[in-house]
């Protein structure tokens, strides 16, 4: 007999204010892990991401699907006063808020954390800005690609005789979403001790800084700033893209036991590792160039599909350079699981990236489409508050709730 067991964050309420990506993609593997996410929106445009277009699917843009599975959407004009009191009726049937506006957003309603913690110690409040509520930058306004070049992530990332590029992935966004995340979860842990809430100041810049890890090491021991290197990595050889007869793949030999297999089993060039000037990493890294273009010459020989076959049985990672369809329709993508098909109110049946988290116990919960904007307002209003029609009508025609 299967037994339904709780998701690990079942019974987790969350009052969601937060637009664009990184608050959204946070409450997202919440709401995967079982947490009840309350989406609050503008009333009339939603979400900044639903209006971020194309691509789109019966109105509905890629940006928002993205971010925002296994919510419920109300829309709420909480910079009214009746708004306002909502928000704290909602506040208080809710375990974690969290909002990523600018400064003084929040505060001008009273709905900040010193104004919140007094109504509502229970609450834990997570905030997430460009700079930090602390900050002396704390009035700028930033987004994920200021904040790569501002953290230096950028001028290590390109080509060697090329600019500095970001990347075209919002990288911050993300990575501050899983801090958000492990951050909120541990203030839950706390409080589920103390029975109070505390405040969470989570900045995009603090983040970037975080992700630099090897890299910002590496200055803060030497004192140099890393070089752009295109594909090559600093210290791992050879480590990097090379091209086949029949498309690119990827190579990545960090150990001197992968070269020796590599030389031994892939190239058949046994006599590399164990004769100057390949043998040792540091022999390979003094001729980089010379390597590269050998393995070059070596590779364009045979086909894409020959050469990872041998990396495969040699045991040294490797793979084919794909494009997004070619990753996303790829049977291993299908055989985790990766690309769920959910059904939607507006658009149909709407395929989206599932979730990555895998528990034996409580597997995440089965995902469920996107909102529209407002579409569970009415719900919410009876369940939570018992709010009758009428006075859900009332709020409707004053143009509160949408």
């Amino acid at each position: 007999m299967t037994i339904e067991l709780e998701k690990p964050l079942s019974g987790i309420r969350v009052l969601d204010f937060s637009r664009v990506l990184a608050g959204p993609l946070c409450t997202q593997q919440m709401s995967d892990m079982g947490a009840e996410i309350i989406k609050i929106e503008h009333p009339e445009h939603g979400d900044d991401t639903r209006g971020m277009k194309p691509p789109e699917i019966a109105g509905q843009s890629n940006f928002f699907l993205a971010a925002n599975r296994n919510k419920r959407s109300i829309g709420l004009d909480f910079t009214k006063p009746e708004g306002a009191a909502l928000v704290h009726e909602l506040a208080a049937k809710c375990d974690v808020l969290i909002e990523n506006y600018r400064k003084g957003v929040m505060s001008r309603r009273e709905l900040e954390y010193e104004s919140m913690k007094e109504r509502h110690p229970h609450l834990v409040y997570c905030s997430i800005s460009a700079y930090g509520r602390e900050s002396p930058l704390a009035d700028r306004a930033g987004f994920d690609p200021i904040l790569q070049a501002e953290a230096g992530l950028m001028s290590f990332c390109g080509e060697k005789d090329g600019d500095p590029l970001r990347h075209p992935l919002s990288i911050i966004d993300t990575y501050t979403s899983l801090y958000a995340t492990q951050a909120i979860m541990g203030a839950i842990m706390m409080k589920l001790r103390t029975g109070r809430g505390q405040f969470i100041d989570l900045a995009l810049y603090d983040v970037a800084i975080a992700v630099l890890t090897s890299v910002g090491q590496g200055y803060l021991i030497s004192g140099e700033d890393p070089v752009r290197r295109g594909n090559e990595h600093p210290t791992s050889i050879p480590n990097g893209l090379f091209h086949s007869t029949t498309g690119p793949f990827y190579i990545a030999l960090g150990n001197p036991r992968l070269w020796k297999k590599f030389c031994d089993n892939v190239i058949d060039k046994p006599e590399w590792a164990t004769d100057a000037p390949y043998a040792t990493r540091e022999g390979r890294l003094q001729n980089r160039d010379e390597l590269y273009a050998s393995l070059g010459e070596i590779f364009i020989t045979d086909t894409q599909e020959n050469w990872l076959d041998k990396l495969v049985a040699a045991g040294v990672p490797g793979g084919a350079v794909r494009n997004v369809s070619e990753a996303l329709e790829a049977s291993e993508t299908a055989a985790r699981n990766m690309v769920v098909s959910v059904p939607h109110p507006a658009a149909g049946d709407v395929r989206l990236i599932g979730s990555p988290l895998r528990f034996s116990e409580t597997p995440v919960v089965s995902p469920t489409a996107p909102p529209l904007l407002g579409q569970h307002t009415d719900d919410i209003l009876k369940e939570l508050l018992e709010m009758d029609s009428a006075s859900i009508e009332r709020l409707r025609q004053k143009k509160i709730i949408r």
